[in-house]
């Protein structure tokens, strides 16, 4: 340690500072991580820094709406650990049992938030997933009072809610229109018609998906994921939602329309049938295409 504060500049002489360490008894209470130190700190205040705290603390930023091979590759970048570790994590059953996760996979329940970390406190992907996961178990209460320490009153219910808001997160950004996207699920599925959701259809293509959604892809009957092909939910989760959508999808809006189609403008309008919504497609592609012409 000596020779690299040496080597940062931030101590003169590594031995005048491993007697410094002895002298004050703390040659053996060095601790491990990264630590914010200047070349202005006098050697006293270095080895106190390095001795009595725990280092600096890693700011981890997870989004709403990504699925779990995204947040993998975050916590890769944010050195905190390997993303086949951060794999290996969520399909732990002992945890995934500690934190009451009602399936084989902490996917969709992987709260979105910001985290700090201490790299030195963070000894493998499981200490990541799991503060994920005690996130999840505190944010879900404000959904669900009912939602104690000792498990969700009804499992299934809870699967169910984080599945359909992990659809609503991916469908629309916008926070007035969660509710009512809930609602046009919640009427399709009440009705057994298909959900008919690109997002899901995405998911089940994985993370090599290029981004272009063809009509291979929503015939393939074989995407477990595929809602164009597959009636009701898909199998799992499609990402981690947020608050807002977990909310909504809890108590979805109710409402008689079927469909929604993007205005171009960041929310959907929504119709009662496939007359009114294939006439409302017809109009916002027209008026996509002639805003595209006008910019030019």
């Amino acid at each position: 340690m000596a020779l690299d504060l040496r080597e940062a500049g931030i101590v003169t002489d590594s031995r005048r500072f491993v007697k410094l360490a002895q002298a004050k008894g703390k040659g053996a209470a060095v601790r491990a991580g990264e630590f914010d130190l200047s070349t202005a700190l006098l050697p006293e205040r270095v080895l106190e820094i390095i001795t009595t705290t725990y280092g600096t603390r890693v700011q981890f930023f997870v989004r709403e709406g990504l699925p779990w091979w995204e947040v993998a590759r975050l916590a890769a970048e944010a050195r905190l650990c390997s993303a086949s570790d951060f794999a290996t994590a969520m399909a732990d059953p002992v945890l995934l049992s500690r934190h009451f996760i009602p399936s084989d996979s902490a996917e969709g329940f992987l709260f979105p938030d910001t985290y700090a970390f201490v790299r030195s406190q963070v000894h493998n992907a499981t200490s990541v997933v799991e503060a994920m996961l005690a996130n999840f178990n505190r944010k879900a209460r404000e959904v669900w009072p009912e939602f104690k320490p000792g498990g969700p009153p009804d499992p299934a219910e809870l699967r169910r809610v984080v599945i359909l808001g992990s659809i609503v997160e991916k469908e629309t950004g916008n926070a007035t229109e969660r509710g009512p996207v809930a609602g046009v699920f919640a009427n399709r599925l009440r009705i057994n018609m298909l959900l008919q959701t690109d997002p899901a259809t995405i998911y089940g293509l994985g993370p090599a998906f290029d981004g272009n959604l063809r009509r291979a892809h929503l015939d393939d009957k074989s995407n477990p994921y595929n809602t164009y092909q597959r009636p009701g939910l898909p199998p799992g989760p499609i990402c981690s939602p947020g608050l807002a959508s977990l909310k909504a999808a809890a108590q979805p809006e109710v409402h008689p329309y079927l469909y929604f189609v993007a205005k171009g403008d960041g929310t959907h309008f929504f119709s009662r049938n496939l007359d009114d919504h294939n006439a409302a497609v017809t109009r916002f592609q027209r008026q996509r295409n002639r805003d595209t012409y006008r910019s030019y």
